[in-house]
């Protein structure tokens, strides 16, 4: 499959609310589709500030196959601006098709057209078939850290 990767605009997001729905669905969380839409609307309209998020499409430019969601924020660490992928996700009929390393490349150069030093992101302990993309296109796993959370 050649997919096509592109900016998410607003009428993308008929295609793309299914694909978050399945992201959420696969992590056990159940946000409003009001709360998922409300987001990607922020990223479309200030894309400079927020961060972006990327659809793929199927051969025909048709189907949304997978997304991924790239927020834009500063790593003191590095001295630099990073951007942090909080989402990638392909539809289980076209995994394994190259769509998600297409995702990553194209997060990959976003981050390099704003000017950011790296793309960073976090998986599931237990997604090993995720791990495994992540090694086949070179990222680093970083056992430095561990995450943590606060509900506010």
């Amino acid at each position: 499959m050649r997919e096509v990767i592109a900016t998410v605009t607003d009428g993308d997001l008929p295609d793309l609310l299914p694909l978050m729905r399945g992201y959420c669905d696969f992590y056990r969380v159940a946000p409003s589709d009001e709360a998922l839409l409300s987001m990607s609307r922020t990223l479309i309209a200030d894309p400079e500030r927020e961060g972006t998020q990327l659809i793929a499409r199927d051969d025909g430019g048709d189907a949304a196959v997978g997304f991924a969601t790239i927020f834009w924020t500063w790593s003191t660490l590095s001295g630099s601006r990073i951007g942090v992928m909080n989402d990638l996700f392909v539809a289980e009929r076209a995994r394994g098709a190259g769509v998600a390393e297409a995702l990553i490349a194209a997060g990959v150069e976003r981050c390099r057209a704003r000017g950011a030093t790296s793309l960073e992101w976090t998986t599931a302990r237990d997604n090993y078939r995720a791990q495994r993309l992540y090694e086949r296109v070179g990222a680093r796993r970083d056992e430095r850290w561990l995450d943590y959370s606060l509900n506010v």
